[in-house]
């Protein structure tokens, strides 16, 4: 695997994991590297330079190069670890033409830590989202011990390090081999600002009046653009069959796209900047076209130009490759974790604040067939005050708490692609899934409401199985009886103004809150009766009363 890590593709890192030895070989070529300069290459929790895990190459005052395992204090300086070295087999070498540059590689463990000496420093490697560090700098240095680079010498990239391993699949020949369908932008000029998201309407060729498969979807990146192309998702637009939607090009906040693209939001294909592509399992497909299939879908692709620059022209979008030969199962698409509603909220100024979306074994029990459904996918998904997400598998009717479906400990919603799991997860009748969300607000100034704008919050994993069933969101939130309840006590008892009359958003922004009145919210969550959103494609739950179900 490789990405490039800067804006400009001076540092390209490329990667091999090996997940029988737990280790994982890493390497950087910098196309220019000024002579006696220096070059970092580590990891930190959310990609601060500040208390960073790092190996440093560098050539000392003799020209001797130089690879240390080394660590980043709280106010940016570096120090050499003397206990240990876990850049193991590392090399720094220089190349010696009139263009310069240089290579930095080394092989380190997934876990550095050492229980004889621990440091807070030691960065775990895991599966999900991984911050990567570097630095350069110029020399000539006596020691790296105390150097702290400038702000503008420090960079940091996301991406999925201990990505599972695939094998490429060998397509049978066949009268009519897999074919490409390429949704892309077509010479976009990038705005000058450092984000933009940008949405495209476009219509599928006529031959998607029948069926057919996606068995495999990748990026499809303009030469020399891999460095502003962030996130890329297709989604489809959930209408008639035979409602024209309006092929609109713009970005995907503009006041002026029409309202009649809003219906473009269930995804077929998602790819973050690192990711490579996404196979779907031999016996399933992603059903794609068809007479009961609205032919429209829409591209939106998040473009990053730290630098500003006004003269990115881009063509880059996302390539289906479709087959009209169907295989054995529908795959489909399932939306755990919480309701979008502003039932749920986070209350400002908290470091930490979990919130959990259920879907419980009363649910599932009368959704999924007897033989169950394997789960090969997720995409876990929050807007920008999440930071960690996981998925848990219960099997209720034993009490068993089976492994995680998919967690992400260093989550970031500017880093979202659909990962294929290491090992597909099979769920049976009467099994719950607990998809729980840390936030942190300690920025916000009034409580954070659940609900589809940017500025709202979500807590929701899209996973993708076989084969498709008719149970299409299995979310939760706090009953509509148990959040009345709450309003009244807090005030009736803490004097709180909040109101039958108003509307649920209203109370809760009138609430003066603590840390104290935070808690006791969080803790009433966790008890509180809940209120089911187990729906069929349709839309519809499926019959029963979902309102008001025990916590489990």
């Amino acid at each position: 695997y490789s990405i490039s890590l800067d804006p400009d593709s001076n540092f390209h890192l490329s990667w091999t994991p090996d997940f029988q030895r737990e280790q994982i070989l890493l390497r950087v070529d910098v196309r220019h590297s000024p002579p006696q300069s220096w070059f970092a290459l580590g990891f930190s929790d959310r990609g601060d330079w500040a208390g960073s895990d790092l190996c440093v190459g560098w050539e000392d005052w003799k020209g001797s190069l130089i690879v240390q395992d080394a660590y980043v204090d709280g106010l940016g300086v570096m120090h050499v670890d003397e206990h240990h070295d876990d850049c193991r087999r590392a090399s720094y070498k220089r190349r010696k033409d009139s263009g310069g540059g240089a290579q930095l590689e080394f092989i380190r463990s997934f876990d550095t830590c050492h229980l004889d000496d621990y440091k807070e420093e030691d960065y775990l490697i895991e599966d999900g989202t991984v911050h990567v560090v570097y630095a350069s700098g110029s020399g000539p240095l006596y020691r790296i011990n105390g150097v702290s680079p400038t702000t503008e010498d420090v960079g940091f990239q996301r991406t999925r390090l201990l990505k599972p391993p695939v094998t490429q699949p060998k397509h049978p020949k066949m009268n009519d081999p897999p074919r490409p369908l390429l949704i892309a932008n077509v010479q976009l000029n990038v705005p000058a600002q450092e984000t933009t998201y940008y949405c495209r309407v476009v219509r599928l060729p006529e031959h998607f009046s029948r069926k057919h498969h996606v068995i495999q979807f990748e990026a499809a990146i303009e030469e020399g653009r891999e460095s502003i192309v962030h996130h890329m998702e297709v989604f489809h637009c959930e209408a008639p069959p035979d409602e024209t939607i309006p092929e609109y090009r713009g970005p995907c906040t503009d006041p002026s796209r029409p309202d009649s693209t809003r219906v473009c939001k269930r995804v077929l294909a998602a790819w973050a900047y690192g990711a490579g592509p996404f196979l779907y399992p031999p016996e399933a497909g992603l059903p794609i076209g068809g007479p009961d299939f609205n032919p429209y879908v829409m591209l939106e692709v998040h473009y990053n130009n730290p630098t500003i620059r006004g003269d990115w022209v881009d063509s880059s979008g996302v390539r289906m490759w479709y087959t009209s030969h169907l295989r054995q199962y529908d795959a489909g698409v399932m939306e755990l974790g919480l309701e979008y509603t502003d039932k749920m909220a986070i209350p400002p100024g908290q470091d930490s604040y979990t919130l959990t979306g259920y879907c419980l074994p009363q649910c599932t029990a009368v959704s999924l067939p007897k033989t169950g459904i394997t789960i090969f996918g997720s995409q876990l998904h929050t807007h920008l005050l999440g930071y960690r997400v996981v998925t848990q598998h219960f099997r209720a009717e034993d009490g068993l708490e089976l492994p995680e479906l998919d967690r992400d400990n260093h989550y970031s919603t500017h880093y979202q692609e659909i990962r294929l799991l290491a090992n597909p997860v099979k769920v049976f009748p009467g099994d719950a899934l607990l998809t729980t969300c840390w936030f942190d607000s300690t920025e916000k100034e009034n409580a954070t409401l659940g609900g589809f704008s940017i500025s709202d919050e979500m807590c929701v994993n899209y996973v993708h199985y076989f084969p498709r069933i008719n149970l299409e969101v299995c979310k939760s939130s706090v009953s509509w009886q148990a959040l009345r309840n709450y309003f009244q006590f807090v005030n009736e008892w803490d004097k709180q103004p909040t109101s039958p009359s108003n509307g649920v958003s209203d109370n809760y922004h009138a609430v003066e809150w603590t840390r104290l009145r935070a808690q006791t919210l969080r803790d009433y969550y966790s008890v509180a009766p809940i209120s089911m959103q187990c729906n069929q494609s349709s839309g519809e739950r499926f019959p029963g009363n979902w309102e008001g179900l025990p916590s489990p």
